[in-house]
């Protein structure tokens, strides 16, 4: 059985509290074991690390090197401070040990290509992905529908902060418009509820809305008039469980790197697009 270990800014969060049971109860059950846990910091009204452990049975690392050096892979949390990303994983990726990296990848392009370097460097797998790229009616919609198709149209909508949630309906539409973005307007008129329009120079257009309670859902236009509307979007973190723990069995990345690349260019750039409403903010990339 395999050793998971956990790294994370802070160990209390949903991902962290909810992670061991879906691997526990995932396809890939048999094979993995959650064996110890790190967290960088405590913040006041969390959970710290010891009572954490204890409630999920994990044992608590005396450091971030003891989980690389112990664990057969590694899986960097942080969901909600992409921007801790960076110091938390330079350790394991030196390891050359499979390493999940948490959703949202990088808050700047330049750290997520230091990321990559770095792992490119040492022969590490590496992967990160929002959970929704695995939702099993987009999946099974873009292998049975729009597939060898042009897609010259996708929204994609869902609810919550803009910094942590974006990042989920922007995978879902890189994944089905594909990459090349060259510039992003904010167009929402409430900053809780922000528009946003990506261009791109082949006439293709994507719309990106977060509303409060909204949930996920996916519209594209693709083919030849052909249309595709996915509001459906159960099983997505179950599917993407088995992901994870299917890269941590293979090695194998599941995501193109230049779509995550493009995905975190298109988030820096929507940043600040959000400061300049009504004007288009360049995609930078290289």
């Amino acid at each position: 059985m395999k050793k998971i270990g956990f790294i994370d800014h802070y160990i209390d969060n949903w991902h962290a509290d909810n992670f061991p049971r879906m691997i526990r109860d995932s396809a890939f059950k048999n094979d993995f074991e959650i064996a110890l846990a790190w967290e960088e910091t405590t913040p006041p009204g969390k959970k710290p690390l010891a009572e954490w452990c204890r409630e999920n049975n994990v044992t608590p690392a005396r450091s971030l090197e003891q989980v690389v050096d112990t664990c057969d892979v590694i899986l960097i949390l942080s969901p909600d401070d992409a921007d801790r990303h960076l110091a938390l994983s330079k350790y394991a990726l030196q390891s050359g040990k499979p390493v999940y990296i948490d959703k949202p990848f990088a808050d700047k392009v330049k750290d997520a290509k230091e990321m990559f370097s770095l792992a490119a460097k040492h022969k590490t797998p590496l992967m990160t992905s929002s959970s929704l790229r695995f939702t099993p009616a987009l999946t099974a919609a873009k292998k049975d529908k729009i597939q060898g198709k042009k897609v010259r149209y996708v929204s994609s909508w869902g609810g919550g902060r803009f910094s942590v949630y974006i990042v989920h309906v922007l995978e879902m539409l890189v994944m089905t418009l594909g990459t090349g973005a060259r510039r992003v307007m904010s167009v929402g008129e409430l900053p809780e509820a922000p528009v946003l329009v990506v261009d791109y120079p082949d006439k293709r257009r994507g719309l990106l809305q977060l509303f409060p309670g909204l949930e996920f859902g996916l519209a594209a236009c693709y083919g030849e008039g052909e249309t595709l509307h996915l509001s459906d979007m159960q099983g997505f973190f179950e599917a993407f469980i088995d992901a994870v723990l299917n890269f941590f069995t293979t090695g194998k990345n599941l995501v193109p790197q230049k779509e995550t690349l493009e995905i975190v260019a298109i988030q820096e750039t929507a940043t600040r697009a959000l400061e300049r409403r009504d004007h288009w903010i360049e995609v930078e990339i290289s």
